[in-house]
């Protein structure tokens, strides 16, 4: 697909985010060029004041380096997007992001969210990001432009938080208030004025390679230093009030529901811990990306069993659940999105206990029998531990500790780690998890090459 020249006119800035990278560049830009493309008007609609005809521009601020604004302002902040289909790529350019922003320019941030015409400010930052400290912290700088916001006199906003953690906005707002405490004035304007919405988002986006801005300029005549590289498939369901308006997203399939925890359940357990299956399984058998494991018997057929467990303690029908498992396997087989096991392995002390003792505990809480799946998974992880591909700060110390001769006992410490104080998952799960764990150590059902290249223990 060829797009035209970028346009020089662009849409007034209505939104401000914080995280510019490829997946804000994938997800929310899009949706918003989406919108605007479709000549929105969904501010009466979302119960604020009338959507801007002109359309909804985003004035995105990078989070640690200003190294993405720099490269985006050369170009006037017009970027290519590849959708990479397992059949070929086509091509965009995306102008919804009105203006690109050093983050470190805190009174551009100030001034940016005081604007009265700004009624949304939207976040990517990470899990870790919520956890720093410091001026230059994400919860620091949401809390700084709040308080210029509510010495401008400007009115309510709300804030949307994009980040793969659950009940996001929720952890926003905690944190804001936290942060707000010590100024009662400003704490009581921020639960008076600011919504804080929950979202939860979907959408592949690996890093974008030289190849990628050949291709870029080929599809779109467009000479594009930050092409942005994702799959055809997108999601976002979104929980909450936006008082100032928004745009009409849902012309791009936003879904808004009035719970989302359900919606980040089924991601959880079936994407999210998909991915984990396949990438210490994976790993463990010499693979290198998704669609590797997805090629390999022994993955599918573990990732298979995993979904089958997760599927009777999620609240959806069969109809809903089986569309979204057609869906993860058909992105999964894509060979064409690199997405690396290396990558999506790192830091499982972090992601385990969400995505796969959760599914454990339902069942146990349901009567179900243990899961065969999530424990192998646990314990393809601890395997993984050993190895020197783990990347997993949070469990360096049971990783140095780990000896798997001693299988029940490295899987007691293991379980110990993922579920401190007392186990709901129960003795019969551990049990699982050592029974599992001599198994891919006693059976080959990992490549012994691969294991002796990679040191395990």
């Amino acid at each position: 697909m060829t797009s035209d020249s970028p346009r020089t006119e662009r849409p007034p800035v209505r939104i401000v985010h914080l995280g510019l990278g490829a997946f804000h560049r994938a997800h929310q830009a899009w949706y918003t060029q989406v919108a605007n493309d479709a000549g929105d008007d969904a501010g009466d609609a979302a119960g604020g004041a009338a959507a801007d005809r002109n359309g909804w521009g985003i004035a995105a601020f990078t989070g640690r380096t200003p190294d993405a604004a720099v490269v985006l302002a050369a170009q006037d902040a017009v970027y290519t997007l590849i959708e990479r289909g397992a059949g070929g790529d086509s091509a965009r350019l995306i102008e919804s992001i009105s203006v690109a922003c050093d983050g470190g320019d805190e009174e551009r941030w100030r001034d940016a969210v005081a604007d009265p015409a700004v009624a949304i400010v939207t976040l990517t930052i990470t899990e870790a990001g919520y956890r720093a400290t410091g001026p230059a912290s994400a919860g620091v700088r949401l809390v700084d432009g709040l308080r210029a916001r509510r010495d401008a006199g400007a009115a309510a906003i709300a804030v949307v938080s994009c980040d793969n953690l659950p009940e996001n906005g929720a952890v926003v707002r905690d944190l804001v208030r936290g942060l707000a405490s010590s100024d009662p004035a400003l704490l009581d304007w921020i639960d008076a004025n600011v919504s804080f919405v929950s979202t939860m988002v979907d959408r592949i986006t690996p890093a974008t390679t030289p190849r990628d801005r050949e291709i870029a300029l080929e599809l779109t005549g467009f000479a594009d230093a930050a092409p942005v590289v994702t799959e055809p498939f997108s999601e976002w369901v979104l929980s909450g009030a936006f008082p100032a308006g928004r745009p009409d997203w849902e012309v791009a399939g936003a879904r808004f529901v009035d719970d989302i925890e359900p919606f980040e359940r089924r991601k959880l357990w079936l994407l999210n811990a998909g991915h984990s299956c396949l990438a210490y399984l994976g790993l463990l058998r010499g693979r290198a990306t998704i669609a590797e494991a997805m090629a390999d018997p022994v993955c599918r057929d573990a990732l298979e069993e995993l979904w089958a467990e997760a599927r009777p303690v999620l609240p959806f029908d069969d109809s809903e659940l089986d569309a979204q498992l057609a869906a993860l396997r058909s992105r999964f087989a894509n060979a064409r999105i690199e997405h690396r096991l290396v990558q999506i392995a790192q830091d499982g002390s972090l992601k385990l206990p969400l995505r796969i003792l959760d599914v454990a505990r339902a069942r146990a809480g349901a009567g179900l029998p243990v899961g065969v799946a999530e424990a192998r998974t646990i314990a393809a992880w601890i395997i993984h531990l050993t190895t020197d591909q783990a990347r997993d700060p949070g469990a360096a110390a049971l990783a140095a500790s780990l000896d798997l001769r001693a299988a029940e006992a490295s899987a007691h410490a293991a379980l110990a780690l993922l579920e401190p104080g007392p186990s709901h998952v129960g003795p019969a799960f551990a049990a699982e998890v050592v029974r599992q764990l001599v198994e891919l150590l006693s059976t080959g059902r990992f490549t012994a090459t691969t294991t002796e290249t990679q040191g395990v223990r």
